[in-house]
């Protein structure tokens, strides 16, 4: 009887999970020459705006940046770091850079929407670091993007590996699903422990 009970329970805690990842998180970051690693004097500053959609399996990738001090040659996402908010690591969406990132100039804006659901969106050493397919790709991101462990890279002539660069932080609206999960998690333990 007990087990049916447990059993209960965990299909309720997965579907807190599903519901909470099912809805749009929005991450933002303001990207400086001073995040780099090292950093980099630079008057270049930047905002991104990453709306994961668990839903539809896609993310949003909104970046506004001006006064570079070299012309752009590639952005894109790294992911995880080792610590939250500190250190630098490899590229998890888009080897190359995000498709249509403008290019040659030192100001600009990017909008795009990419598919999670394709393994070209991510690098080939971050899937096959996360578990080889699209499907645990896309949780390792948003994992490491919930936990500040993701950052938006813009690379220029002026510093190849990067002339700015911003962390991602959950928006107060994603923190609110997290925190949910998180309170879903904890009424089944409490239920579940032993009497003291």
């Amino acid at each position: 009887m007990k087990t049916i009970h447990v059993r209960a329970k965990l299909a309720w805690l997965s579907l807190c999970a599903l519901a909470g990842w099912a809805q749009a998180s929005v991450f933002t970051a303001y990207l400086d020459g001073a995040t780099e690693d090292p950093p980099v004097v630079t008057p270049g500053t930047g905002f991104a705006t990453v709306t994961y959609d668990g839903t539809a399996h896609s993310l949003r990738v909104q970046i506004t940046f001006q006064d570079l001090v070299g012309v752009t040659t590639v952005a894109h996402i790294h992911a995880p770091t080792g610590v939250p908010f500190d250190g630098t690591v490899g590229v998890a969406v888009h080897a190359g850079t995000f498709p249509g990132f403008p290019v040659g100039v030192t100001s600009g804006a990017y909008d795009d929407l990419l598919d999670l659901t394709l393994d070209a969106t991510y690098t080939a050493a971050f899937r096959n670091n996360n578990g080889g397919t699209a499907a645990s790709a896309e949780a390792a991101l948003l994992a490491a993007m919930v936990g500040g462990r993701a950052y938006v890279n813009i690379h220029t002539q002026h510093r190849t590996g990067g002339e700015i660069r911003g962390f991602l932080i959950p928006e107060p609206s994603t923190y609110a699903w997290i925190s949910g999960l998180g309170l879903c998690g904890f009424g089944i333990w409490r239920r579940l422990r032993p009497p003291v």
